[in-house]
């Protein structure tokens, strides 16, 4: 989201998002339509649809980072629900990571527009999804108060008693997706559905949910291919004792209560502190580019191999309370924002700490192994994945709803676009095939022989190893690119390396 353009703000003078064409189109009707989620089973919405939709998802999260690192699972308890909560940086990838890495299937809540858009909308309705009106529509008379009232407190309900019947939530406490380099003011709506969930899990003798802090870590989150780390921090517990007995009843007949103002407040404190620090926790991202050029250089002074991209966190996050010389961050800082701006980062600098990264052979010629599939399968890439690819650049960058959503509509042009074109094309290839008849040696009409049951299995088999091969075309289509990107990082790195070097040496002798 782009916030504050206009210049609107709430009660608490924060600027309100501005809101993107689709989050203004309210269908009220059709949103009290919205399937409700099922409890006390595995999958809160259609068990099919739901085991199709995570496979696709882990497809395409396989290919659209670089590096995937997921740590602190050992901190989600799997004897009861829990809400998970992030800052949200990344669109819809922020969600995506989570599902993908937690143990058990999720209760959904989500901006209201996610289950009325096309496409999107049937499978958001397919998960159950429940939709939430945020104060930004509210305020900007996308509906009236009453209405987004009753949705609300219906979804939050719905979510407080999926948690409570041991399901996973991530709601995302600062309200809305943004471009800044720490945690903006945190809303109250994942707080109070995590307390009810406390109230019904007690009036019907279920464990009590816990709260689960995550660190969503993107290392250029728009770009495809960038780094990613998730990282599950100690779960909060949850003040049940606290709560009181008419919350507790109220839950218990499935009506909606608000918890204790009190409790509530103190509670989003307590996530406040715990969620900080899992975030780059900078005034800017200067700050973050600065300590990562502090970080890589003294990595490089002991003879280590390259940070990566969860060292490098946890390295940037000591400089946090163990800063370096004020000289030495003064040349960092000049240092990280050149690089920055020649879309470059600290990765870059040579093991001498003197200047940037020249040429490598070895690097040359793994890049090479990458491209020889990549090239091999150029026409099967182009075929199965060049509307997508197009389509999801194309969509990225002309967003209305800013940098952070970039990604979003890559995925989903990736992981949509193929479920709907990989068939299509797929069949236009046999007709083409069998229309054409291109005399390779191969009739894909009698692969087993004659005869109509023979024919059908054939063209079955043929069409299952083109959606196959489309499959594997863009895994390497990936891979490829990464050869393409680090190529055009090497001549990006000579063409600023001589502005840097001078700094680096600098830098060097402070450091060392």
């Amino acid at each position: 989201m782009q916030s504050g353009e206009d210049g609107a703000r709430d009660e608490h003078g924060d600027l309100l998002p501005v809101l993107s064409q689709s989050a203004t189109k309210m269908k009220f009707d059709k949103l009290m339509n919205t399937p409700l989620p099922k409890f006390g089973t595995k999958y809160p919405g259609s068990p099919l649809f739901m085991e199709i939709g995570y496979f696709c998802l882990r497809r395409v999260t396989s290919v659209i980072f670089r590096t995937h690192e997921v740590s602190g699972t050992e901190n989600i308890p799997l004897d009861r629900g829990s809400m998970c909560c992030a800052w949200h940086t990344n669109g819809l990838l922020d969600p995506i990571t989570i599902f993908l890495s937690h143990p058990k299937k999720f209760v959904v809540g989500g901006r209201h527009d996610l289950v009325t858009r096309p496409i999107l909308g049937f499978w958001a309705r397919k998960f159950a999804v429940q939709p939430v009106v945020r104060k930004a529509e509210l305020l900007r008379g996308g509906c009236s108060e009453e209405e987004a009232t009753y949705m609300n407190g219906r979804s939050l309900l719905n979510l407080a008693t999926g948690i409570s019947y041991s399901h996973g939530c991530a709601l995302f406490p600062e309200g809305t997706s943004h471009s800044e380099s720490h945690l903006i003011r945190l809303k109250t709506g994942p707080v109070r559905t995590a307390l009810a969930a406390v109230a019904h899990a007690k009036a019907n003798n279920h464990n009590i949910p816990v709260i689960l802090p995550i660190g969503l870590h993107f290392r250029v989150r728009h770009l495809f291919r960038t780094d990613a780390w998730i990282e599950y921090g100690e779960p909060i517990e949850l003040p049940a004792d606290e709560l009181p007995d008419e919350l507790i009843e109220a839950l218990r007949n499935r009506d909606w209560a608000e918890p204790p103002a009190e409790v509530v407040n103190n509670l989003r404190d307590n996530l406040r502190e715990r969620l900080a620090p899992l975030t780059p926790d900078r005034e800017t991202f200067s700050d973050v580019h600065k300590d990562g050029v502090i970080a890589h250089i003294r990595n490089n002074l002991r003879g280590k191999p390259t940070l990566s991209w969860r060292e490098e966190v946890l390295a940037v996050r000591e400089l946090k309370s163990n800063p370096a010389p004020i000289e030495a961050q003064e040349i960092a800082r000049k240092i990280g924002d050149a690089l920055d701006d020649a879309r470059l980062d600290a990765r870059d600098i040579n093991k001498n700490c003197n200047g940037l990264r020249g040429f490598s052979p070895v690097g040359a010629f793994t890049n090479l192994l990458k491209l020889i599939p990549m090239l091999a399968l150029l026409p099967t890439i182009i075929i199965g994945m060049g509307l997508q690819i197009s389509l999801g650049r194309l969509l990225g960058d002309r967003t209305d709803e800013g940098l952070d959503a970039r990604t979003s509509y890559q995925f989903l042009a990736g992981m949509f676009g193929s479920l709907i074109m990989w068939p299509i094309m797929a069949i236009l290839s046999i007709i083409l095939y069998v229309v054409v008849d291109p005399n390779l040696g191969v009739d894909i009409l009698k692969l087993f022989g004659d005869g109509i049951l023979n024919t059908v299995l054939s063209l079955l088999t043929t069409f299952v190893g083109l959606i196959l091969l489309f499959w594997v075309s863009g895994y390497y289509f990936a891979i490829g690119w990464d050869a393409f990107s680090d190529t055009a990082k090497w001549f990006r790195r000579r063409k600023i390396g001589s502005l840097v070097s001078p700094d680096l040496i600098k830098l060097k002798e402070i450091l060392n």
